[in-house]
């Protein structure tokens, strides 16, 4: 259960993101059962639903389901190769459909607005971020607040 780390997007230097810059997409999984059973574990959501296959079978899936914050998790993950200048402030998805044991999804993304900092406040970079199954169909959908790094 790793990102693969083979695409750096940005040749960052002193350039801030822009409008519209894209991330190549980054691989993650597949999660076998010992990962959802180590993330059930840490995080406490030990969900049968997760960890049992039959039982998985039984509810109608074809396999267990990886847990929704696990896979968030790889937003942030994907973020730091991208843009490791950037640290994510606010994360918020829309799950539209499992992934499931064994599967390996992609992750991709884009800024999609720059809010100026006023003040005391940071510049904003709001991110859209995708990630997809195996089928190349659209299992999260998120958004992603970032500021740059303060260096120091």
């Amino acid at each position: 259960m790793t990102l693969a780390r083979d695409h750096v997007v940005a040749e960052i230097g002193n350039e801030p993101p822009k409008i519209g810059e894209k991330f190549s997409p980054q691989s993650f999984g597949p999660c076998d059962l010992d990962d959802l059973r180590g993330y059930a574990a840490a995080s406490g959501d030990d969900n049968p639903i997760h960890l049992d296959p039959s039982l998985a079978q039984r509810a109608g899936l074809k396999a267990p389901p990886v847990h929704g914050m696990l896979l968030m998790s790889q937003f942030e993950s994907a973020l730091e190769i991208w843009r490791p200048d950037l640290t994510l402030i606010r994360l918020a998805s829309k799950f539209l459909r499992p992934i499931f044991l064994g599967e390996t999804v992609e992750i991709s993304g884009r800024v999609a607005q720059i809010t100026p900092g006023t003040g005391d406040e940071k510049t904003k970079f709001l991110l859209r971020l995708m990630m997809y199954n195996e089928r190349r169909e659209i299992a999260l959908l998120a958004e992603a607040t970032t500021i740059l790094k303060t260096v120091g």
